[in-house]
């Protein structure tokens, strides 16, 4: 099968309207029909984007600007938990917030002009779906490809959990080969301890000239690797950006919840209302129905009246003209 022909349908079909994918795929599963198989059932087997999803997708292709920022954002993130700057933690999640609801209120904008609305809930899936790309470089290359298909979520501890997020993995790039955010050191060109312990051994095989170069390096001071209270701010670091995201988070859903008690309420309210409506409609209606019955039995009886008071005026109208004729 070929995977380009499979990745450059893919890319059309998740750049659609939300309620047009199930059409198109049928329609492109046909078209690729002379293609043998194998392609035609690859094609069927793209699954339908979920909601949130589709909006993220939407984003990566109309507004990529956004998604830049984030992944640019989560590139220092994770220098800064790499190097345990707890400070630093704190104001790039503060930075996170805000990007994040801008980014939201850009999907919904996009979604609205692309014919579909996002519910609260969806933002919600669409929100921790690019907080989750600030967390893994997997996640970020996900979300810009434009072809995911369900909404992704990080406890900020895991690398994200990718398995079947994304609707043809071998078109989304693979992630650089980093540590948390720190970038790959190149490989030392100087020699160790042990190595220059073999070569002056051995007579002839290092130049005196690079004795001082040697002798430089070992008074070159080594880095100092973090101390507990560094480790340990930095995770206060991190602690406090996390409770103060969760406690917006819980915020946002308790709001939420309190305008879901409040249409639940209003709704309600409403049913008692369309309920007592009913029911004086249908009393109403069996009223009306005895009434009918009244009305058509009163009507009969006075057709069947009319019909015997004409009977007897055709009766005396002809009695009149008999006796008119014997008078003459």
């Amino acid at each position: 099968m070929d995977d380009k022909a499979l990745a450059a349908i893919a890319f059309g079909l998740y750049a659609l309207p939300f309620e047009e994918f199930v059409a198109a795929r049928t329609a492109a599963a046909k078209a690729a029909a002379g293609s043998g198989k194998d392609l035609p059932a690859a094609v069927k087997a793209l699954p339908k984007p979920s909601a949130a999803a589709w909006a993220v997708n939407m984003l990566a292709i109309h507004e990529p600007g956004v998604l830049a920022q984030l992944s640019e954002l989560g590139q220092r993130m994770r220098s800064a938990q790499a190097s345990l700057d707890a400070a630093a933690l704190r104001e790039l999640a503060r930075e996170r917030r805000t990007l994040l609801a801008t980014a939201v209120e850009t999907a919904r904008a996009v979604a609205e002009r692309q014919g579909r609305s996002i519910s609260a809930p969806i933002a919600a899936d669409v929100e921790r779906t690019l907080q989750a790309m600030t967390a893994d470089e997997g996640a970020t290359a996900a979300v810009q490809s434009g072809l995911l298909v369900q909404a992704l979520s990080a406890d900020g501890v895991d690398t994200v959990d990718l398995d079947g997020a994304v609707a043809v993995p071998g078109a989304v790039p693979a992630p650089r080969a980093t540590t948390q955010g720190r970038p790959k050191q190149p490989p030392a060109t100087v020699p160790d301890e042990e190595e220059e312990e073999r070569t002056t051994a051995e007579p002839g095989t290092r130049k005196p000239a690079d004795q001082p170069r040697l002798k430089a390096v070992r008074e070159t001071p080594r880095p100092a690797s973090p101390s507990v209270l560094e480790k340990a701010n930095a995770a206060l670091g991190e602690a406090m950006a996390a409770q103060e995201e969760f406690a917006r988070l819980a915020a946002d859903r308790q709001s939420h919840l309190a305008d879901t008690e409040a249409e639940v309420a209003d709704l309600t309210r409403e049913t008692r209302e369309l309920r007592d409506r009913l029911k004086a409609a249908e009393e109403q209606l069996d009223s009306a129905r005895k009434n009918l019955g009244t009305a058509a039995a009163e009507a009969k009886q006075a057709a069947r009246a009319a019909d015997k008071a004409q009977r007897s005026a055709m009766l005396a109208q002809e009695r009149v003209l008999r006796l008119g004729n014997t008078r003459d």
